[in-house]
């Protein structure tokens, strides 16, 4: 979703990854807070901004910056487009920068960790010129990792999108379960008893899941839906909850329980008052879950390939078969799964 940004005036394309603010305020029963828009232009709020230079028309002047490795942007408050840098141990020592009513150049400047910078504004207009780092942190929580976490659906399972709205979320590893001959439990026990032990499934499937950092989107029947940022997670979690499931502490009946994992973008909408997910990634993990024997997840090669699920598997207790089909809705190739399950103890 393309929108753009009245505060800073720049054009951005929406997302849950990067450019969604996750706020909080009082419920308006305790106190009504009106909402405003405030400038985060400060050198406090704003550490990835670099340097930022008004320069009046027709203008030049010559800026010596110390810059770290990595990627920039230069751009002009009032101005389309904007210049990319790259900034390497064997960039040029000095570049222009032509600022024209028509915006920047398409080429990348190639620059040194110490750099001449000279900015000339070619146009008719005082223009502010901004400096800054391409590269994100890793210390925001963002609106697509908060809206994965469990307590947030808990206690915010309203706070969404608005409805009608649709917006990328960048990569999710997305679940699937249901229990397995769940149509027998009900006729060899009854449906009271039957219905009494498909909730407590749920709750053993929340414990795990919250307890990896994952959230259930929704339950369809005995089935589940959850998502999760990291895909080792999502893996732990399930091996986690089978066992549980297979060796009841009340010594009731064991259930199996099949899942299906597939990691991948997805898009997010406001359904029934609540944030849903939907895409090919959705409908990829959906596929999966019916392969499951009730004791192994099945993965996609997507999840497999995280480096952190591969270093997962080669720990001693885990076991991953390798086997292709082809999937229902994506029959134009072989899909490789894995079929990936706990050790069974001696």
């Amino acid at each position: 979703m393309d929108v753009h940004c009245v505060t800073c005036k720049i054009d951005v394309r929406a997302n849950f990854d990067r450019f969604v603010e996750l706020t909080f305020k009082p419920n308006a029963g305790v106190r009504v807070v009106e909402a405003q828009d405030f400038c985060l232009s400060s050198p406090q709020r704003t550490p990835h901004v670099v340097v930022q230079q008004l320069l009046p028309a027709g203008a030049e002047r010559q800026l010596d910056l110390p810059l770290g490795s990595g990627n920039y942007r230069l751009r002009a408050l009032e101005l389309p487009g904007s210049q990319e840098v790259k900034v390497s141990d064997d960039g040029e020592g000095s570049a222009v920068v032509n600022v024209t009513p028509n915006g920047f150049s398409d080429e990348v400047l190639q620059v040194s960790k110490r750099s001449s910078f000279t900015l000339r504004n070619q146009t008719d207009a005082e223009q502010l010129l901004i400096l800054e780092r391409v590269a994100w942190i890793d210390q925001a929580a963002t609106a697509a990792e908060v809206t994965a976490l469990q307590v947030f659906r808990d206690l915010f399972s309203t706070e969404a999108l608005r409805p009608g709205e649709q917006i990328s979320v960048g990569t999710l590893t997305v679940l699937f379960t249901d229990l397995r001959h769940s149509t027998r439990l009900y006729r060899e026990i009854g449906d009271a008893t039957a219905f009494g032990r498909v909730m407590n499934h749920f709750d053993v499937l929340k414990k795990a899941i919250s307890e990896n950092n994952g959230a259930i989107v929704k339950t369809i029947g005995d089935a589940v839906m959850a998502v999760f940022r990291d895909p080792t997670n999502a893996v732990v979690a399930m091996l986690d909850a089978q066992e549980a499931l297979a060796n009841p502490p009340d010594g009731a009946m064991p259930l199996e329980l099949k899942a299906g994992l597939h990691a991948g973008p997805c898009i997010a909408v406001t359904l029934n008052d609540r944030l849903d997910y939907f895409g090919s990634t959705v409908n990829m993990a959906a596929r999966l879950e019916g392969l499951s024997s009730g004791m192994d997840v099945i993965i996609s090669r997507a999840v497999f390939e995280d480096a952190k699920v591969i270093q997962l598997l080669r720990a001693e207790g885990y076991e991953a078969s390798p086997f292709e089909m082809s999937l229902k809705g994506f029959e134009e190739e072989q899909s490789q799964l894995w079929r990936v399950s706990k050790v069974k103890n001696q």
